[in-house]
């Protein structure tokens, strides 16, 4: 950036929030999709395991049963990859894990091994965005293994363990396409219809970020989904009529108002003079270009949520199929994503990525954990590894937001496996059933709020060492106690000592290319005539340079030791890209053009 950037004072070190953390929130759309996923890849293996009667084998199996919680947000051509990847990677670290565990039994090298595994893993998950649940579940599976009793000899039959609960795992996340193929773009789309009626209710800030986002992910959604089919094509429509509602926001913000009034359909015709650049010869810009009225947005989203067939929105303005560029979808697009996407991750591995200091931290705070751990006499601190692992988010903030939840669903977690224990130790039917039972309800809880998962999360990981053999409840309860207060404790010292000042120049990089990105945009929309795939192009370039550009100045926002913050800047920056946006709009014949002309 220029030496000239408008910056802001902000004091290096912030507040920490205390009951915000805390508060719940509404649980996901799809909280039962992993959450059943992960009980039936999970109960298939445990239960031909009860046949065989070789329950202590239970460990390498759920390495791979595990691997089901992923991808539950991505089209089925995606998710497939996706899993496949993840059960490869879980793979790749039980083997590193089996084999320090099967050479050596000092628990010092242990704790540096399962440190690297954490660092490496939380690089890998953040590079390629897998979502959640993230690297914890690697670093649980894989900081256990490290302490299991293991012979050389062992390592290959427990691995092809978790390779055949993995090809379980894969079977279970990707099976559903052949019931439902469109599943997750329709719950995508839905999702965006949704954001955009909440900013239409409540023009602002917050709710415009939310419905970009929304519906750059439901047309990325639909862009990975593969061949377009008659279900995709009206996907398609409908998030058009949710980009209007955004473009229509956008141009009543920066263009001093524009009156809207309701037709006897449920449609909103803008009103007011359709002179202006979208006018011009050659543009579709339609005297009765509609914005759906947000009861209409919301009742297509419960449409395109459940089974029925998803609602036929009324035309857009013009040849339909040309607006965004809906024809722009074939293979070499989806080719070029592909080929971007790798890109992106090495990017984000390379010297001086933003996300390698929070590996550092991760490194840093989860060998610091195990060695305090095992200075205070834990025998196998894991425990405390994988609790400091389980701390580090984009910043210092949300990292402190996380110690909290965890500490607090933890301690209560002990509490529940403690009134457990009896049941499952009846029988081992009883384990296997408890087991099962935790595992649906940390997904049925966790997307509440991230402490009250934990509650179940705790026990289901305690009573997972049963299967091995039983164990003191005491010595169980107070060596889990203990690493939960060190993990936190060391996690978060390394977390606000290791700085990085790499998220500033994230912000700085991305309001770089947002301002490419719009100058591309409003070159395109100069030209007499653009094509409609050209236009299209550039609205995706430009939404997502903002998508990052909001995700970066967030990051920023919350971490510690920055430099001041281009506050300003990032607030034009949106503005203006939010007014260019709404112009490509007007310029398609989406939405009627403002009454006056303003700058795009």
């Amino acid at each position: 950036m220029s030496d000239t950037t408008i910056r802001t004072r902000q004091p290096s070190v912030r507040r920490l929030p205390l009951v915000g953390p805390l508060r719940l929130t509404r649980p996901s759309d799809t909280w039962f999709k992993p959450a059943l996923s992960v009980v039936v890849a999970s109960a298939v293996p445990n239960l031909l395991l009860y046949g065989l009667d070789r329950l202590d084998l239970v460990m390498y199996t759920m390495a791979g049963s595990l691997c089901a919680l992923y991808g539950h947000s991505l089209p089925y051509a995606r998710r497939a990859r996706a899993v496949a990847a993840v059960v490869v990677g879980m793979l790749v670290g039980m083997a590193i894990s089996l084999v320090t565990a099967s050479l050596t039994d000092s628990t010092a090298v242990l704790i540096a091994v399962g440190a690297l595994l954490a660092a490496g893993q939380k690089a890998l998950c953040d590079a390629t965005r897998i979502g959640p649940p993230g690297p914890v579940i690697f670093t649980f599976v894989t900081s256990a293994a490290l302490f299991a009793p293991q012979h050389l000899g062992q390592v290959p039959a427990h691995l092809a363990l978790t390779l055949a609960a993995g090809a379980v795992s894969w079977l279970v996340t990707a099976g559903p396409a052949l019931i439902r193929r469109e599943g997750p773009e329709r719950r995508a789309t839905a999702r965006a219809l949704s954001a955009a009626a909440a900013y239409a209710d409540d023009p602002g800030h917050r709710t415009r970020r939310a419905a970009v986002a929304a519906i750059h992910a439901a047309w990325q959604a639909l862009l990975a989904a593969g061949r377009p089919t008659p279900v995709r094509r009206e996907l398609e429509r409908l998030l058009v009529h949710a980009e209007a509602t955004l473009a229509r926001g956008a141009l009543g913000a920066h263009s001093g108002g524009h009156a809207l009034t309701t037709d006897r359909d449920g449609a909103l015709a803008a009103a007011g003079d359709h002179d202006g650049a979208a006018g011009r010869t050659g543009d579709r810009t339609h005297p009765e270009a509609r914005v759906a009225h947000p009861d209409r947005l919301r009742a297509w989203a419960r449409q395109t949520r459940a089974r029925g067939p998803v609602p036929t929105p009324p035309p857009a303005p013009g040849a339909v199929e040309e607006i965004f560029g809906a024809d722009a979808r074939p293979a070499a697009r989806r080719t070029g994503s592909r080929r971007d996407a790798r890109r992106a991750l090495l990017r984000a591995l390379a010297p001086g990525s933003p996300l390698l200091p929070i590996a550092a931290r991760a490194l840093i705070g989860c060998a610091l954990a195990g060695y305090v751990s095992m200075a205070f006499g834990v025998g196998r601190p894991y425990w405390a590894i994988v609790t400091a692992a389980s701390l580090y988010q984009p910043n210092v903030t949300l990292s402190w937001n996380r110690t909290l939840q965890r500490t607090l669903g933890n301690l209560l977690g002990v509490l529940v496996f403690a009134a457990v224990l009896p049941v499952s130790r009846t029988s081992p039917l009883a384990l296997i059933g408890c087991c099962l039972f935790f595992n649906f309800a940390a997904e049925a809880l966790i997307t509440r709020n991230y402490w009250l998962g934990s509650i179940a999360v705790t026990p289901m990981a305690l009573l997972v060492i049963e299967f091995g053999g039983t164990h003191p409840a005491g010595e169980l309860i107070g060596d889990r106690v203990l690493d939960t207060v060190i993990g936190a404790a060391v996690g978060l010292l390394a977390a606000m000592a290791v700085t990085n000042r790499r998220a500033t120049g994230r912000l700085e990089r991305a309001l770089a290319a947002t301002d490419r990105a719009r100058a591309h945009a409003v070159q395109t929309l100069a030209a007499a005539a653009p094509a409609p795939a050209a236009l299209d192009a550039a609205r995706r370039r430009l939404t997502g340079s903002l998508v990052e550009l909001h995700e970066a100045g967030d990051t920023a926002a919350g971490e510690w030791w920055q430099r001041a913050l281009p506050e300003e800047q990032l607030l034009a920056a949106e503005q203006a890209g939010h007014r260019t946006l709404a112009a490509t709009a007007t310029r398609q014949g989406l939405i009627a053009p403002a009454p006056e002309n303003g700058a795009v």
